[in-house]
């Protein structure tokens, strides 16, 4: 997953986006996407030389993305909303250290409570289990650990 981060967006800045998003993956087959503005000539060019195909949605209507509607929203509800952000560096931060824990930790149902990165089951062998503070502390995660 890619993300970043940027106070003033520009079709040129999106274009780089998504080069960046698929560096040396294949790119996938459509891009769902809104009709905002910060998509203009340049992002279209850049995502047809990858061929890539746009699929736009209809004008105000969220509900047809919604894969990346849910993703905005658990970004939000677990985790922006429990920090104050200070500064752009300080919410790259964040960002990167949710996502690190969304994919390495958290539990996610569609998954059958694992998570989209598997670790491996850990027995008492292993050692005592200890907890283990991530982002600042704003999430936990609980392990074995050897003495």
């Amino acid at each position: 997953m890619h993300f970043n981060v940027t106070a003033s967006p520009t079709a040129c800045w999106t274009a780089q986006q998504i080069s960046e998003a698929f560096p040396w993956e294949a790119a996938p087959r459509f891009l769902v996407r809104d009709r905002d503005g910060v998509y203009g000539p340049a992002f279209s060019e850049r995502v047809e030389l990858l061929g890539i195909e746009e699929i736009l949605t209809a004008p105000r209507s969220p509900w047809q993305n919604a894969f990346a509607e849910r993703l905005i929203g658990t970004l939000r509800r677990e985790c922006l909303d429990h920090v104050v952000v200070l500064h752009e560096r300080h919410l790259r931060r964040v960002l990167g250290d949710y996502l690190d824990h969304y994919h390495r930790w958290r539990c996610h149902r569609s998954l059958a409570m694992d998570c989209p990165e598997p670790r491996p089951v850990q027995g008492p062998e292993d050692g005592d289990v200890v907890e283990v503070a991530e982002a600042d502390g704003l999430y936990r995660h609980y392990q074995h650990r050897a003495a």
